[in-house]
């Protein structure tokens, strides 16, 4: 008993006298592993006390992964821009392309060759300034060096002239794309070695032109700007004419990403230079860094691979408590540093929750329908918070039914194709820090 007060310094109890039936009805759609909860005879027929709990120790701090793999990632992701705590944030993408036809006319002469780019509603940061695009040539074949995955720190070698040059001021949701042109000399010669036929076939055409990369300048400092892969709305277009009886038509046919070979010649690297200096301690996936070593503060950026991680240690001094229990509500609340997120550094409404052991390797996907849901019933007030429905998770760790030394960690739910970062109030932050809220009911008590 001892050992549960120091744990639970206050108790907030309800205590309801008499036998009666009770139906446990969850106050969120969030059920872990998707199991309803069964109260059983010995606790439906029996004396209960709820005691409702907010001050169960919960550790918070943060980790990051060593890579992510991004060659699966759903968007083209370029920019950059610098962030006091997160550092120079930078993204860059690589890819192949292959023509649609590898037949041109013999009397076709070459116009232009342009990238176009389409906007897919992603950016991160200030739009308000500008931009910018170097196109260049790929060097080196577009193959993962171990496995089937290019990651986030994966390196690509290309010739340091520009393809293609382009200064914009980014409008990702009211513009439809951007048009590059790429310079005329390397135009032509794709014109030529099609139209003379020196190139003939898709492996042929990869000999030749392995693929570009999107790099931002060095002296960018605005937004990380996301273009869709679809080959309907980002693709090279080769514009040619021909000669009629009458007139000079022209024409033009698309060079597409290649979406055809496995594993796909693609992929996107973020990185983030610089961080503040707790940050730069997570030199490696199994190092937790402590919000007590971080200002009591935890972390979180997708793309790069930095995640929030939360564990439960005092979860079983529940025993201490005299007779049978179970818990009955397990609710998880993080708040936001305040001012820490703008309009340019949003919070999303949701974060994933994910299952990870002692060293930090990713087990399982909390359940596909549970989540951490912002709460902005008083945002007026500025208290807005994160929260999950933890009662299953919980009662697992409780029963002993899964490792006590699990823990979950938090991301974005599309962390390897965006680059957003979140700072959260961590454990030892005072009135705003993470809290556990738990309802334990008691029954047969001695």
């Amino acid at each position: 008993m001892k050992v549960f007060l120091n744990n639970l310094r206050a108790l907030h109890i309800i205590i309801i006298g008499g036998l009666f039936t009770i139906v446990v009805i969850s106050c969120s759609d969030d059920i872990y592993n998707d199991t309803d909860f069964v109260a059983g005879e010995t606790f439906t027929d029996s004396n209960i006390r709820l005691i409702l709990i907010d001050t169960l120790t919960v550790n918070t701090s943060t980790i990051k992964f060593d890579s992510l793999a991004t060659s699966e990632s759903t968007r083209i992701l370029t920019g950059k821009y610098s962030d006091a705590v997160f550092g120079t944030v930078r993204a860059s993408s690589y890819m192949q392309f292959l023509p649609e036809t590898y037949t041109i006319d013999s009397e076709a002469v070459f116009d232009s060759l342009v990238m176009v780019l389409g906007y897919d509603n992603y950016y991160y940061n200030d739009t308000l300034q500008k931009n910018t695009i170097h196109i260049k040539k790929i060097i080196e074949n577009l193959n993962p060096e171990s496995d089937d995955y290019f990651y986030n720190t994966s390196k690509i070698s290309y010739d340091e002239d520009d393809l293609g040059f382009y200064e914009y001021n980014p409008r990702p949701l009211a513009g439809d794309s951007i048009t590059i042109k790429i310079i005329d000399d390397f135009g032509k010669d794709i014109f030529s070695k099609l139209q003379e036929k020196d190139i003939v076939n898709s492996d042929e055409y990869r000999d030749y032109f392995k693929g570009i990369a999107l790099l931002p300048d060095e002296t960018d400092n605005g937004s990380i700007i996301g273009f869709s892969k679809s080959s309907e709305n980002t693709y090279m277009r080769l514009y040619y004419s021909t000669e009629t009886e009458y007139e000079s038509e022209q024409e033009y046919f698309d060079i597409q990403i290649n979406a055809t070979t496995t594993p796909i010649p693609f992929f996107n690297s973020i990185t983030a230079e610089d961080p503040t200096t707790p940050l730069q301690g997570l030199t490696d996936s199994k190092v937790n860094l402590e919000s007590s070593d971080s200002n009591n503060e935890s972390y979180i950026q997708s793309g790069v691979g930095i995640a929030m991680r939360v564990q439960f240690p005092s979860i079983t001094s529940l025993y201490d408590i005299p007779g049978s229990g179970t818990i009955l509500d397990g609710t998880l609340k993080i708040k936001p540093v305040a001012q820490s997120y703008n309009d340019n550094l949003k919070l999303r409404d949701t974060l994933a929750v994910y299952v990870v052991d002692q060293n930090n390797d990713l087990t399982e996907t909390l359940s596909s329908t549970s989540y951490a849901i912002l709460n902005r019933d008083n945002q007026e007030f500025n208290d807005i918070y994160y929260e999950i429905s933890l009662s299953y998770y919980l009662e697992e760790l409780y029963l002993k039914d899964r490792d006590i030394d699990d823990a979950l960690i938090l991301l974005p739910v599309d962390y390897n194709s965006t680059v957003d970062r979140f700072i959260m109030s961590g454990n030892g932050n005072g009135e705003n820090e993470t809290i556990l809220e738990l309802t334990y009911g008691i029954y047969d008590e001695d």
